[in-house]
């Protein structure tokens, strides 16, 4: 199924968040600037999970939320170690089925990642 819905977290600077969401994998499909001098706005993607990141003040507040759904929680907790990312709570069961961990992004947004119970 194609996502319908692209989340948008704020960054409040793309020189630290930009590097931070490639370490995770995400790589940027596109960049905007209404002027070199002007705040940043970008378009990841990470295995077909797309995010927009805005330093754009008046888009939206630091400090959201995103949750994925994905394959693999604890091949991806490996994947993220190995890469040097900071995990903020390691794979764990969870009492609605299945595994999550937790990744908090340079603005205090928080990323969750999720494989479904069976």
């Amino acid at each position: 199924m194609q996502q319908t819905v692209i989340p948008q977290l704020r960054m409040t600077d793309a020189t630290v968040s930009v590097p931070f969401y490639q370490q995770l994998g995400f790589t940027i499909d596109w960049e905007h600037r209404f002027a070199p001098d002007m705040p940043l706005f970008v378009q990841i993607r990470r295995e077909g999970q797309l995010l927009f990141l805005t330093e754009h003040a008046g888009d939206c507040e630091p400090g959201g939320a995103v949750y994925f759904h994905v394959p693999d929680v604890d091949a991806l907790h490996a994947a993220f170690v190995a890469a040097g990312a900071a995990v903020f709570r390691a794979p764990a069961d969870v009492p609605w089925g299945g595994r999550e961990m937790m990744v908090v992004d340079p603005d205090h947004n928080r990323l969750r990642f999720a494989t479904q119970g069976e």
